[in-house]
């Protein structure tokens, strides 16, 4: 019995590793720099709907996908979901926890089955003194979710849902001053993108009708071909406010 808990441990240890080494963040580390980080680890398997923290839960450490896929998200004063970015295998997130802040800002929750990486904090940060490659890749890895933020902020500024697609799906395009078509796969379900534009399900599915029906845009399942981008400039006009 103590050999199979021995090699179920050694089985996990080796997944966290992998796992480790998969992730932005800890890219460049050797081995034994690896090994002493798992130590500091542990695998959590998560259900389709279950929580990894709550809004204002105390923070006990940062995490990375291992498989599947993490919904971080925020409930507006109106009751709505507003979502922050999904996390997928070896992304990581909540590496805010490391800061001055004791408890989570937003929630984080499986949309399906999924395993996630604990990092725990104390000493994590304990480790960081004597890492600064560390440090580095870290930074490298909070820029990243900085940069979801800012897109995020940029499709608040527009007033309607037209707007708020048509941007996002400029800035899903890899060139968006050009007259050819471009294709944009979808990594999550239409409702995650709803959600993350404000809006409900069927508001989108309503619009992105509206852009089919004057060629703007072709759907075919999780596919959106982009065919008239300065069509799609033209609900860019209107936005709100300040």
């Amino acid at each position: 019995m103590a050999e199979k808990e021995s090699l179920a441990s050694r089985f996990k240890k080796a997944a966290i590793i992998e796992t480790l080494r998969q992730c932005r963040m800890f890219a460049g580390l050797d081995d034994r720099a690896l090994r002493e980080l798992s130590e500091l680890c542990a695998i959590r398997p998560l259900t389709k709907g279950q929580y990894v923290f709550h809004e204002s839960e105390l923070s006990i450490g940062f995490y990375i996908v291992q498989t599947g896929a993490i919904n971080v998200r925020r409930i507006t004063p109106e009751g709505k979901e507003q979502v922050i970015n999904v996390f997928r295998p070896f992304d990581s997130f909540a590496e805010a926890a490391l800061g001055v802040g004791d408890v989570y800002p937003v929630d984080a929750v499986a949309i399906q089955p999924s395993q996630v990486v604990l990092v725990r904090k104390d000493p994590f940060r304990f480790l960081l003194k004597s890492k600064p490659d560390l440090v580095l890749n870290m930074l490298s890895s909070m820029s990243i979710h900085l940069k979801h933020l800012v897109q995020l902020v940029e499709d608040l500024k527009f007033k309607h849902i037209e707007a708020k697609l048509a941007h996002w799906l400029f800035c899903q395009c890899t060139d968006s001053r050009s007259s050819k078509p471009q294709v944009i796969t979808l990594d999550t379900t239409k409702k995650v993108l709803a959600s993350r534009l404000g809006v409900t399900s069927e508001t989108l599915s309503r619009t992105l009708a509206k852009f089919r029906q004057e060629k703007l845009i072709a759907v075919t399942g999780k596919t959106i071909t982009v065919n008239n981008m300065h069509g799609l400039q033209s609900y860019l006009e209107e936005t709100a406010d300040f």
